[in-house]
């Protein structure tokens, strides 16, 4: 009986994600391993920049768009299905690549392939290591709706402070970056 041979452990992604349009720089710095899919890594990124995973997305990588094709939606440059994508055979020799989050408010992302770091049989999840700012709450309305409910939501004079503590449902500190609660949730993700 011939024994199975053990597969070797895939190298792993230092991928620095920056999000686009928005000043101070919102960031993450997340490691995982290079073999992992599509809708995993946009599970990721879900976590690691706050979103409540409630719109549709894409990921442009190489010159292909990918994610879940949707006839209503691509009658003009359809979507390539992500479902058994894996990051590093899209990525081929890219270095960056970018991911869209709600096609309404348009959060792109900016994804830099940082460094590829040596396998470690031990890791098969994401970790974030590192990043600064809270992400927009979901429906805020893109980068100028972003800049005013920051106004508002800060300034107890401003005339829209009450109606944005109403709409969001607490306070929001746009500096705020909590690395643990990120990491804690990353954890729950089976890659």
């Amino acid at each position: 009986m011939a024994l199975k041979k053990a597969r070797a452990a895939p190298h792993l992604l230092q991928l620095k994600i920056e999000l686009a349009g928005i000043r101070p720089l919102i960031w993450r710095r997340v490691v995982l391993p290079e073999t992992v899919t599509l809708p995993k890594l946009h599970q990721v990124i879900q976590v690691v920049m706050g979103w409540q995973d409630c719109h549709l997305h894409e990921f442009e990588i190489a010159g292909e768009r990918y994610g879940i094709p949707d006839p209503d939606y691509d009658l003009v440059d359809p979507l390539s299905n992500e479902q058994r994508v894996r990051l590093a055979s899209a990525l081929g020799a890219a270095r960056s690549f970018s991911y869209l989050y709600d096609y309404g408010d348009n959060w792109i992302h900016r994804i830099k392939v940082e460094r590829r770091i040596e396998p470690d049989p031990l890791f098969d999840t994401a970790l974030c290591v590192t990043g600064a700012n809270a992400a927009p709450p979901d429906d805020v309305g893109g980068a100028h709706g972003y800049a005013v409910f920051v106004d508002a939501i800060t300034d107890p004079r401003h005339p829209e402070h009450q109606a944005m503590l109403d709409w969001f449902g607490s306070t929001f500190d746009p500096a705020a970056f909590d690395i643990a609660e990120v990491d804690r949730r990353l954890a729950k993700i089976k890659l």
